[in-house]
């Protein structure tokens, strides 16, 4: 898979994409980082991407041109996605219908927004991390990558650790634990110590619907609804 991504702030991805599982995925050829400087297709000495909006009102707004010169050079295939809060939800199956492509296209906006033209004839979705707004969609970027590298075949050590997370199967992911078995006197549940297998896939059942209905009550709405 190639993921490219377009900003203004290449360094901003320096160390995240040479850290963990983002590392080793490239290193075993699973996945090709491309960051792409977009002040490198400015045409002044101060190499501008943004100005003032159209129509007045406050901030700035990203210039067409840059963007346009970027991905006619990168020409990618599709999906080609722009990072905005006023996207739709990126959420588990966004993530693993995007870890099925070849080539991923992440495009990075700042201040008030990126010139809609940019949309018109590039775009094939725009997608938002959350209900908030960053200060520029490279935060928002290293979520996607991150949520899709981890999904890639080979990109975790193990499979099944993938398939146990959160929302893989539309549910929270139930409460884990490890060793000591008795820490201050905080104990791990006897059932997860018993070796009993259909008791414990039983209890990390309950577990996990359990913490769905206290903090994510919307996911079983949504169940019921299909």
């Amino acid at each position: 898979m190639r993921i490219n991504i377009v900003t203004i702030f290449p360094e901003y991805f320096c160390n995240p994409l040479t850290l963990s599982i983002l590392a080793k995925a490239s290193e075993n050829g699973l996945v090709e980082y491309h960051v792409v400087d977009l002040r490198n297709y400015t045409h002044d000495r101060h190499r501008t991407t943004d100005d003032e909006p159209f129509g007045g009102g406050a901030g700035m707004v990203m210039k067409p041109e840059p963007f346009f010169e970027a991905l006619e050079e990168l020409a990618p295939s599709q999906p080609v996605i722009s990072l905005t809060p006023r996207g739709r939800p990126f959420d588990h199956s966004t993530a693993v219908r995007f870890a099925l492509k070849s080539e991923l296209t992440l495009l990075c906006g700042r201040y008030k927004g990126v010139d809609e033209r940019v949309n018109e004839r590039w775009v094939d979705e725009e997608i938002s991390v959350g209900d908030y707004v960053l200060s520029g969609g490279e935060p928002a970027a290293l979520v996607v990558v991150d949520a899709v590298v981890r999904l890639l075949p080979g990109a975790l050590g193990d499979h099944d650790s993938a398939a146990s997370d959160s929302f893989y199967e539309g549910l929270l992911s139930p409460p884990v634990y490890t060793r000591p078995a008795d820490y201050e006197g905080y104990l791990v549940p006897e059932v997860l110590r018993s070796g009993d297998h259909d008791r414990i896939t039983d209890w990390k059942t309950a577990e996990a619907e359990k913490a769905t209905r206290q903090s994510r009550p919307d996911l079983l709405d949504l169940d019921a609804a299909d």
